[in-house]
């Protein structure tokens, strides 16, 4: 390779794994919120966990659905960057509040009614008015996430996501204290449980948009934006450009998470051991894909800013340098866990039958996280080149199809000679074989735009 061409390589690659560790850094604070919820109800008692394991299956369905509809809009506010638009950006930041106004009465109201889909999973009555009570708080706590999410995805479209990551890091040291403490009571608090947990949600996810909104009053990053005019009116055209890219991306994001929800409620039949298993087996599977997903958000918005200066060779570049990235730390991590399954299940709880079970779960979390790792990167990077529809259908067909469809055969019916395998293992092997076939697919797209962006046609 040509001196100026390893050069240029080379700082793409730092500026490409600074904003990755960045974003990294903050998500696991994110993250920190649930594994913290996870122990305190753990250790609250089994059925604690459980409801959480449900209703934070609900909540992170709903909340994410939403947010992948937004965090879909970074590649607009990049390639404007690239573009050398900042004021384009100010105008189409104010046009996004009013899509994210929409998503959040959405949101709102599907979590205030969860009655019908506790009943058609079957989860166990028991459970049910813990759970309804834990998402009516989380349904106030909705808004001011998915606001906050709308300057999450600006600053990584700058490429400047320090200062969320500092706000998402110091939101922690408020977030552990307030669910212990609103679980267990004390003070003159009465305990309230789970539900405390989902209350410390509420002023943490209130308290990081009030200081959002300070920063973009204050500081010089966002000047050139020229963010606080007036609010215009609805534009239409723009908005209808918005939906075309975010709407495709976040049903994508909740066919994906969905079956991560579905996979928690048909398991919670099995009972509360298995419920507290899967709930520890997830909350890894989650922790660990926060390292594809920082790639993949770092990687997305480096390929958009050069789409936008018009440079699709430095897009390409970077693109195959976000995936081989992905690749390896996938490759890692899924090692460890497998190697390290055991020891980590007795870290989230003391019952002996629970850890083991969840030990054999994670087992398959790490075939997982492999897939996981590499079809994160693609879909990300497929949407600076405008492709959602096909990433779409492939995760209804294998996700929702093979992945939670086939574990409930599996699980419940079995199929011809082979009875079924009533436990959570048989969903986590259906799922890791349905995104091994997901993230092969995906490559083959991403291969595809990549080098049809360079072509002399295009």
């Amino acid at each position: 390779m040509p001196e100026p061409a390893l050069r240029q390589s080379s700082s793409e690659l730092s500026i490409i794994s600074r904003h990755a560790l960045t974003v990294l850094a903050g998500q696991l604070a994110v993250m920190a919120f649930g594994v913290a919820d996870t122990i305190v109800a753990g250790r609250h008692g089994e059925a604690s966990l459980a409801a959480l394991s449900v209703g934070s299956a609900i909540f992170i369905s709903v909340y994410v659905a939403l947010m992948g509809m937004l965090q879909a809009l970074l590649p607009v506010w990049a390639e404007q960057r690239g573009a050398g638009q900042p004021q384009a950006i100010g105008r189409s930041v104010r046009q996004a509040l009013y899509l994210c106004g929409a998503a959040s009465v959405l949101g709102v109201a599907v979590l205030l009614s969860p009655g019908p889909l506790l009943r058609w999973t079957e989860v166990p009555p028991e459970l049910r008015t813990e759970v309804e009570a834990y998402l009516a708080v989380l349904a106030l706590a909705l808004p001011p996430a998915l606001f906050f999410r709308i300057y999450s995805t600006l600053n990584q479209a700058l490429g400047r996501p320090q200062l969320v990551t500092w706000l998402q890091v110091g939101a922690l040291f408020i977030k552990l204290p307030l669910s212990v403490w609103f679980t267990f009571g004390g003070a003159g608090l009465p305990a309230q449980g789970v539900v405390g947990c989902a209350w410390a949600t509420l002023v943490v996810n209130v308290s990081m948009l009030a200081l959002a909104f300070w920063l973009l009053r204050t500081q010089s990053l966002y000047i050139p934006l020229r963010l606080w005019r007036r609010m215009e009116a609805p534009h239409w055209p723009t908005i209808a450009g918005f939906a075309r890219l975010g709407v495709p991306a976040g049903l994508a994001v909740m066919v994906e998470v969905t079956s991560f929800t579905l996979m928690a409620l048909f398991v919670a039949r099995q009972g509360a051991t298995a419920s507290a298993a899967h709930q520890i087996a997830s909350t890894m599977a989650a922790v660990l894909y926060m390292v594809p997903l920082s790639l993949a958000i770092a990687t997305s918005a480096r390929a958009s800013y050069w789409l936008g200066a018009g440079d699709t060779a430095r897009a390409r570049a970077v693109v195959y340098m976000g995936f081989r990235a992905a690749a390896l730390m996938g490759i890692a991590l899924a090692a460890i866990l497998f190697i390290a399954k055991e020891p980590i299940a007795r870290v989230y709880t003391t019952q002996a039958g629970v850890a083991a079970m969840a030990g054999s779960v994670l087992a398959w979390v790490a075939a997982y996280h492999l897939a996981d790792a590499l079809q994160t990167l693609c879909v990300f990077v497929l949407r600076c080149y405008r492709i959602t529809i096909a990433p779409l259908l492939v995760y209804c067909t294998l996700l929702w199809g093979a992945g939670l469809g086939g574990g409930y055969v599996l699980a419940y019916r079995g199929i011809g000679p082979w009875p079924a395998i009533p436990a959570p293992t048989t969903f986590w092997a259906a799922s890791a074989a349905a995104l091994s076939v997901t993230a092969l697919l995906f490559t083959a797209l991403l291969w595809r735009a990549v080098n049809a962006a360079g072509s002399p046609e295009r």
